[in-house]
């Protein structure tokens, strides 16, 4: 058997390995709710988010002279660890729990406990030299430090996903320039609308996914406020008056972030708002990511019998029985994240109504979803950019001839000129003979060459002279 320490809490005595950072409150946690498979290491801007709450509340209690600084400098050594990335392996606890998060926070307890014991030279689980609770977690309580550091991981990752996205329109915004004069026919509801041009729509949609990381920018501010110095349900007990103040300052200094104390710390120990909002933008970055991965399978599809006018990169075969199939999997799996994060949203907002009194003990489920949102969302952003939209390339001969089928694009263009009626029944005499909208009109003498390509430059914008190097 691998050696082992014995640790006490208030349910009695346990053997924990020896090797562990982390302690028996996490040991009966990694019993309870070994459930997801998911462990808080999986969601490093958590572990992250929590030394430095720590690291903050060591510096203000040093201050108000409530620890001393040989205590207080290896917490903060310890703290500093994690903040690098190094010991996260040691949050062990399931991600979701009962208990609004206290699991999450005592497990962090316990690993920075531990690990400043050992920068004092003494052994883990010597926890009458620096406890996890007495010292590690003085003037705080879960009510304060989950909150606190959930919020701090949910900025971070609204930047994240936001640095993404951006990425992702600016690829799109690469692509339509390469073909801002490339026509395509434009499409309502499935069927033929008006010309447009392929620079346009790839525009166009990183428009809107330039709006979408707009609004998790604007998500973030409210996350902001902080209930850090409220301990139990926001009232402050157990902690000296400026140590919340002090402690959010020494936290916005940390993380480089401006974060504030809230003004009625219990409202915002109660409060998940802040979370639903940021979880409302991600859903609506789901939306337009779906939307986009929509387009570029219907202008891909085919390529002989779909529409077949945008040829997205080969990534994968597509068949194992069909020779030479390949499928839009790059598209498809943006689709799936999109539902998934969709869901989450409802999750979310399900979870932040049933908070009952005075704290929400759904918080980590809440914070779960949230996260996965942000950090699937990112990843299949940049996988769409990198793996999608840097290769496709427009099959430009076989979308002009898409326009110059159509008789509603181009009678549209010309009605303006020769009519609604007109216009009408040349569309239905194209439809009956199979003649081209230009032959008729040419045949009719209604206008000029000259007028015609006026006519289709003013309503679209566009010119359907043949572009140089058509493929």
């Amino acid at each position: 058997m691998p050696p082992t320490r014995r640790e006490h809490d208030l349910l009695g005595e346990r053997d924990v390995p020896a090797d562990a950072l982390w302690g028996i409150h996490s040991l009966r946690a990694q019993e309870n709710f070994a459930l997801s498979g998911v462990s808080v290491s999986d969601h490093p801007r958590l572990v992250i988010g929590l030394a430095a709450v720590k690291e903050a509340a060591a510096l203000a209690n040093h201050t108000l002279g409530l620890l001393d600084g040989e205590r207080t400098e290896a917490i903060l050594a310890a703290c500093e660890e994690i903040r690098r990335g190094r010991l996260h392996d040691q949050f062990v606890v399931d991600v979701v729990q009962g208990g609004a998060g206290t699991s999450t926070n005592m497990n962090a307890n316990e690993v920075i406990a531990n690990r400043a014991l050992e920068r004092l030279g003494r052994p883990r689980g010597a926890y009458e030299h620096l406890h996890p609770n007495e010292h590690v977690n003085l003037s705080q309580s879960t009510n304060d430090v989950y909150p606190t550091a959930v919020r701090l991981a949910t900025i971070e990752g609204l930047a994240s996903l936001r640095s993404a996205l951006l990425r992702l329109a600016a690829g799109l915004r690469e692509r339509g320039d390469e073909h801002h004069d490339a026509v395509r026919l434009g499409r309502t509801q499935l069927q033929d609308a008006v010309p447009t041009t392929f620079g346009r729509t790839f525009v166009a949609h990183a428009h809107l996914i330039e709006d979408a990381a707009a609004e998790l920018e604007r998500s973030a501010s409210p996350l902001h406020t902080v209930n850090l110095g409220g301990t139990a349900i926001g009232t402050g007990i157990a902690a000296p008056a400026p140590f919340g103040d002090l402690a959010c300052e020494q936290l916005a200094r940390i993380v480089g972030r401006p974060v504030r104390p809230a003004v009625d710390r219990v409202a915002a120990t109660q409060d998940t708002g802040g979370l639903v909002q940021a979880s409302a933008a991600t859903r609506r970055v789901a939306v337009v990511l779906s939307r986009l991965a929509n387009d570029l399978r219907l202008l891909g599809s085919g390529p002989a019998g779909g529409l077949g006018e945008l040829r997205l990169p080969a990534v994968q075969a597509g068949s194992s029985l069909m020779p030479g199939k390949v499928n839009p999997v790059i598209p498809e799996l943006v689709n799936q994240v999109a539902f998934e994060a969709i869901g989450r949203d409802l999750t979310v907002t399900l979870a932040a109504e049933a908070g009952q009194l005075e704290l929400n003990a759904f918080g980590p489920t809440i914070f779960r979803a949230v996260d996965q949102n942000l950090s699937q969302l990112a990843s299949a952003c940049d996988r769409l950019n990198t793996r999608c939209v840097a290769g496709m390339v427009p099959v430009v001969t076989r979308a002009r001839e898409a326009v110059e089928r159509s008789p509603v694009a181009l009678v549209t263009a010309l009605a303006p000129r020769i009519g609604y009626a007109a216009a009408t029944s040349i569309a239905k005499k194209a439809a009956t003979t199979g003649q081209s909208i230009a032959e008729l009109v040419a045949a009719d003498g209604l206008l000029e060459a000259a007028e015609w390509d006026a006519v289709v430059a003013d309503a679209g914008g566009i010119s359907l002279a043949p572009a140089e190097g058509a493929s």
